[in-house]
This record gives C-alpha cells, sequence and structure tokens, in this order.
C-alpha cells in the first residue's frame, strides 16, 4: 500500500479497491517529472546548483535515501571515507584548499556526533562548511528512537546556524541559505538535519536565491574600536602582535609586516 506524505509529520494512505486494476500501457507510465521530485533528489540538485562538486561522507540508514540521487549526480562526486571525523575534516581541508564551501555527509545519532570535533574545528578556524545530516522521521523525534540524537542542540554553540528540515519543500531554501550563511562574513560551519522522511516524501524542485533580511554580517571595521586599539598598542610597554589564519584568510600580510615595522614589536603565529 503506497503512503504519500503531505505534511512532515502526518501521513495519508492511498485507498484500495477490488477491482483488478488495468494494465499499464507505455504511454499511461507516469514520468519523474509528473511524479514530482523526491526530497532527497531536490537536496542533490540544490548541492548542484550552488556549485558543490565534491562530498565527503559515509552512507548510513537516516541519510541513505540521499545517496541514490547522488551517486546518479554527473556534477557531485562522493568521497568514501573510514569514519564521519575524517568526512569533517576532509571538508575543512577541501575548503582551505579551493576557498569555496566544504561538504560532508552522515548519518543520524553516531553518525552525526562523529561531526562535531571537525565541525567545532571549523568555527574556530572561520572555516566555511555545510554539514548534511540524517535524522529520524519527525514521528520518532523526541521518542528515543534508533540512532537518535539532537544534533542541532548539540551542535548550535559551534556552528553559525543550523536547521532541522521536516518538510521536503524547504530543503532547496535551507540548502541554499545554508551556503550562503557559511561563505559570508566570518566564514563558518553550517549544520542541515533532515528527517529521512522528508528526503523520501515528495516535492517540486524549484532554484531558490537565498533571502536572508535579517542576516547582515558585519564587513567594515569599527573605526572607533580601531582607534582606541591603536592608542593601546601605542602606550603598550612591551607590545607582541600575537597573529593567527585570519591574517592569510584576509591576504593581510602586507599590512603585518607594515604594522611590525612601525611598532618594532615581535609577531608569533598560531598553528
Amino acid at each position: 500500500m503506497t503512503q504519500l506524505s503531505e505534511s512532515p509529520v502526518t501521513t495519508h494512505s492511498a485507498e484500495t479497491t477490488e477491482s483488478t486494476p488495468a494494465p499499464v500501457t507505455p504511454d499511461a507510465r507516469t514520468t519523474p517529472a509528473e511524479s514530482g521530485t523526491t526530497g532527497a533528489q531536490a537536496l542533490i540538485r540544490t548541492l548542484e546548483e550552488v556549485g558543490v562538486d565534491t562530498v565527503f561522507g559515509i552512507p548510513g540508514g537516516a541519510i541513505l535515501p540521499a545517496y541514490d540521487p547522488l551517486m546518479d549526480s554527473a556534477k557531485v562526486r562522493h568521497i568514501l571515507v573510514r569514519h564521519e571525523q575524517g568526512a569533517g575534516h576532509a571538508a575543512t581541508g577541501y575548503a582551505q584548499a579551493t576557498g569555496r564551501v566544504g561538504v560532508c555527509m552522515a548519518t543520524s545519532g553516531p553518525g552525526a556526533t562523529n561531526l562535531v570535533t571537525p565541525i567545532a574545528d571549523a568555527y574556530m578556524d572561520s572555516v566555511p562548511i555545510v554539514a548534511i545530516t540524517g535524522q529520524v522521521p519527525s514521528t520518532l523525534i523526541g521518542r528515543d528512537a534508533f540512532q537518535e540524537a539532537d544534533i542541532c542542540g548539540i551542535t548550535m554553540p559551534i556552528t553559525k546556524h543550523n536547521y532541522l528540515v521536516t518538510d521536503p519543500d524547504e530543503i532547496p531554501r535551507v540548502i541554499a541559505e545554508a551556503f550562503h550563511i557559511a561563505a559570508t562574513g566570518r566564514p563558518g560551519p553550517v549544520l542541515v538535519d533532515i528527517t529521512k522522511d522528508a528526503l523520501q516524501g515528495l516535492t517540486r524542485h524549484r532554484q531558490i536565491e537565498p533571502s536572508l533580511p535579517g542576516y547582515r554580517p558585519v564587513t567594515k571595521p569599527h573605526a572607533k574600536q580601531i582607534r582606541e586599539a591603536a592608542k593601546m598598542l601605542v602606550g603598550a610597554k612591551r607590545p607582541v602582535l600575537y597573529v593567527g589564519g585570519g591574517v592569510i584568510k584576509a591576504q593581510a600580510t602586507t599590512e603585518l609586516r607594515i604594522l611590525a615595522e612601525l611598532t618594532g614589536a615581535p609577531v608569533v603565529t598560531t598553528l
């Protein structure tokens, strides 16, 4: 018996009749466009539209629906790792090497929690990554279901933003927003947790431009704070310049050299 989901939680069963169904002719078969798109297909299509070419991950129960369209994609390749933590660190390395947003994928529960360390690492190092995790069906959330974990709550302190998606119609918008948030302002990780029924549910895929009127990242320095910092630097008896990877990301090595020469302060770098 076929079940079609009309909402993230409520399902409606198609009625069956005792009459013998008419044979299906080639002309009567529904095409993929007519039958709709699954949330998993919408996920992979949106990844293609935002320019993703590589995903690092491990297949597992809750995220498994996303792997069929991922394997069918001609634009996105999947690199199988041996541990979800490796997928997160690989996505971080990809982002550092290419300047693009890295992508990692894991299943629910232990798969998702294994991403916590690389997500925290990306947050501390201002590296743009999007972590996509599967979640148990929406009807089972909060019921101690098999391999259920509140990964959104767990990662809230170490992500720029995170989403729990229970409606397949929301997948294109959420993915587009996640990549925009990860790459703008101070870069950092964004987590997208998608329930299994949202990946399996039907939707109509559409390309969406992110619209976040409340998201206004600060990109220009505060002039008054700069003056205060300059006063403290000039007034210091033994100043030390303690610099990190932000200098490289901002392409400010020339400015750092000039500042060091003007102040005569020794320079110490972080890892």
